[in-house]
C-alpha cells in the first residue's frame, strides 16, 4: 500500500494502462479485461487487475496534469514494482494535418514545466519515451494495419489560456499536438529506469476546433486501448 493507492503488495501488475479518467478505467476493467478486480479505491481513482489474453494488466488512473500522473507513476513504479505504463489518452492537434481520430505514439515530450528539474535535476526541455515498448507499439500498429503516426508531443500545464497561437516550446520542438501528462511519465521513468509510453488519441483540432462527440470517444479510445494491450502481449 502506498500513500495514493491501496491496493496491496502483489495485487498490482507489472504492466499497468493508465487513462486520465478514472470511469475509463473502470470501462477497461469491465469490457475488455477478464476478471478484472477492484484494488484500489482512494480517492476515486480506481485501479484494477485481470488478465488480458492469459496476460495479468493493471488499469488505473493517473488524474489531470503533471503533478497527479508525476505522483501516481512513482508509486506505481517504486511500491508496486511495476516495470512498464503506458498512458493512454486524448490530445489537441496543433495542426490540421492530424485528423480526429488519429493515433500518436509519442516519441519525445517537450514542456516548460520544472517537474523533472526540482524532481530529479533533470533540465532537459523534451524527454523520450523510454525502455522497449514503444517499439512494439510501433511493431503491432504495423502487424495489426494500424495507422499510428509517431510524433513529438507538447505537454502543458496549462489548459486555458489567453495566447491561443501555438506556444513556444512546441514550435520549438516541432510538438503537433498538445495533453497535460507524458512529460512527467517519461521522467519518472527516466530516473527509475522503467518502461513508459504514450498513445494519444485526436480528439480536438485546434485551428478548426473540430472535435470528436462523446458518443464518438468510446470508439476511437477503444481502438487505442486494444492497440497497447495488444502491444503488452510482446512483452
Amino acid at each position: 500500500m502506498s500513500v495514493h493507492i491501496s491496493a496491496g503488495k502483489g495485487e498490482i501488475a507489472k504492466v499497468v494502462l493508465q487513462p486520465g479518467d478514472p470511469l475509463r478505467a473502470k470501462f477497461i476493467a469491465e469490457n475488455i479485461l477478464t476478471d478484472a478486480k477492484l484494488v484500489s479505491h482512494t480517492r476515486n481513482i480506481f485501479y484494477y487487475t485481470g488478465t488480458y489474453q492469459g496476460k495479468e494488466i493493471s488499469v488505473g488512473a493517473s488524474g489531470m496534469g503533471i503533478p497527479s500522473i508525476g505522483i501516481y507513476s512513482y508509486e506505481l513504479f517504486t511500491e508496486y514494482d511495476v516495470d512498464t505504463i503506458i498512458r493512454i489518452g486524448t490530445c489537441g492537434a496543433y495542426t490540421p494535418d492530424l485528423k480526429l481520430f488519429d493515433l500518436i505514439n509519442v516519441e519525445n515530450a517537450a514542456s516548460e514545466s520544472t517537474y523533472a528539474k526540482f524532481a530529479w535535476g533533470n533540465d532537459d526541455e523534451i524527454i523520450s519515451n523510454q525502455g522497449k515498448i514503444f517499439s512494439l507499439i510501433n511493431d503491432t500498429a504495423l502487424e495489426s494495419s494500424r495507422i499510428t503516426k509517431t510524433a513529438n508531443i507538447h505537454t502543458s500545464d496549462i489548459f486555458y489560456r489567453k495566447d491561443e497561437g501555438i506556444p513556444t516550446i512546441a514550435q520549438k520542438y516541432n510538438c503537433l499536438a498538445v495533453e497535460m501528462e507524458a512529460f512527467a511519465l517519461f521522467a519518472n521513468a527516466q530516473y527509475l529506469g522503467k518502461n513508459a509510453a504514450t498513445l494519444l488519441t485526436v480528439s480536438d483540432i485546434i485551428p478548426t476546433r473540430e472535435q470528436i462527440t462523446a458518443n464518438e470517444r468510446e470508439r476511437a479510445l477503444r481502438e487505442m486501448i486494444e492497440l497497447a494491450l495488444q502491444s503488452v502481449l510482446k512483452m
